[in-house]
């Protein structure tokens, strides 16, 4: 009789242990979490939250109050904010995860393209992670290796930032040995083609570029075939015409503080954009200035420490590493930075332009660029806007956590600490609001439920 009890017992243990080993997800209880005791910035609005508390049941929020009228449920995991500043998740809206801060392009793609889809895009995704951006919009990549390491992501097969990602750039020609991820457009149909051809490939968004050397007709068919797909079009504003053409065709974000060292936007564009942004029905016209990089170039120059951090090693072979720093040797030599001095002085009024012809601007770095690592430009961004610029910070963070989930069109799921969405959110200690580059150094990263740091 023992020995038929001692059996039945192990045997419990033993399918117990099966059991739970097979199951996607803990029990209930083990499944909740709550943030608690901190100054919530809810990506709203309204003024922050004192003594927040923040109920998380599993991979969403569900239950947002304060200390003494919502209840901390029984066996959930309590994680302390105290003294601290709590946020949405941060997007960035410009990123290139195919590059890492190398200053040399063409040596870039000869000697690592192999080595993106296994070891570039995670390392940066990862980075992004890292440094509290739950979302990003990478903007120009091969087309597969963009999608597979998206899915990954999303399946949890690899940690990272959720990418939205737009596979090649359209444009009239790629240029030489760029091919593989830019595709030339040849006449409208051709145009029409190979949108949907990426459309088909579940891109999330289509990335136009030189589109004042493409025909009108070009132009819209690559614009009308996109949206036709449900892809939200964003394009480049380094030159007027290229402006000119995307309000033209429908594009709906803009991309960069264009023009170069034009010391304004021409009357005729701004009165293009008043025209668009008054069109209340089409939704508001997004543009991600992506300023950071000019702003910061002579800092880093003269400055170089910042270059040394370790953090953007991670995920990086060695090799890899110190091929970047020796590409980086001498910042004040490099062809894609010599522009910056003449066109630093005109940022700000080209950027207050924007505001005033009434353009919903978004937190976005062209992060990978040379100098500009994954793990320090937005927070640098949103610096730059508070001080820099006098964007007030409650305005600054809605930049990059509301506005681009509206952009996006997926504010029903992130992009505020409210009932219902994704537990996305992150922590820094102190007021972020007064401090905004705090969020040099997040203390919590959570995206969907899952705490990363």
């Amino acid at each position: 009789m023992r020995l038929l009890r001692c059996c039945l017992v192990v045997a419990l243990v033993v399918t117990a242990t099966l059991a739970a080993r097979g199951q996607a997800r803990p029990p209930a209880a083990a499944r909740l979490k709550a943030l608690v005791g901190g100054t919530l910035v809810d990506g709203f609005a309204g003024p922050p939250i004192q003594n927040s508390v923040i109920v998380i049941d599993g991979d969403k929020i569900s239950a947002v109050g304060q200390v003494g009228t919502l209840a901390v449920p029984a066996g959930a995991e309590v994680i302390s904010t105290e003294g601290m500043t709590v946020l949405p998740g941060l997007w960035d809206m410009h990123v290139h995860t195919m590059i890492v801060g190398h200053a040399d392009y063409d040596h870039w793609d000869k000697a690592y393209f192999p080595q993106f889809e296994s070891v570039i895009m995670p390392a940066a995704a990862k980075q992004l992670l890292m440094a509290g951006v739950t979302s990003a919009r990478d903007l120009g990549g091969p087309l597969e290796p963009s999608i597979n390491v998206r899915n990954r992501i999303n399946e949890g097969k690899i940690p990272g930032a959720t990418l939205y990602v737009s596979g090649p750039f359209i444009q009239h020609e790629p240029y030489p040995n760029t091919e593989a991820y830019r595709w030339g457009v040849k006449g409208p149909d051709d145009g029409r083609a190979k949108v949907k051809k990426i459309a088909d490939a579940g891109v999330d968004v289509v990335k136009l570029i030189d589109q004042d050397q493409m025909t009108m007709d070009e132009v819209r068919a690559v614009v009308d075939e996109a949206h036709r797909n449900g892809k939200p079009v964003v394009a480049h504003s380094h030159r007027p015409e290229e402006i000119r053409r995307g309000l033209q065709a429908g594009v709906d974000c803009f991309e960069h503080t264009g023009l170069a060292t034009a010391p304004g936007y021409p009357d005729d564009i701004l009165q293009m954009i008043r025209e668009r942004t008054a069109q209340m029905n089409r939704g508001p016209l997004f543009w991600t200035p992506t300023i950071e990089g000019l702003l910061n170039y002579e800092y880093l120059r003269d400055n170089p420490e910042a270059l040394d951090d370790p953090a953007w090693h991670e995920g990086l072979p060695a090799a890899i590493v110190d091929d970047i720093k020796k590409s980086l040797e001498h910042p004040d030599r490099l062809p894609y930075f010599q522009l910056t001095a003449a066109r630093r002085p005109t940022l700000a009024h080209k950027f207050r332009q924007l505001r005033d012809a009434g353009v919903v601007q978004l937190i976005g770095t062209d992060s990978g660029i040379p100098m500009n690592f994954h793990t320090h430009s937005t927070w640098r961004e949103l610096d730059a806007w508070v001080n820099v610029l006098g964007v007030d910070p409650i305005t600054t963070i809605r930049a990059a956590t509301y506005w681009p989930s509206v952009a996006m069109k997926v504010d029903g799921k992130v992009g505020t600490v409210s009932a219902g969405k994704y537990a996305d959110i992150i922590a820094v200690r102190g007021d972020a609001l007064r401090y905004i580059s705090l969020l040099q150094h997040v203390d919590l990263v959570m995206k969907h439920g899952v705490r990363y740091k």
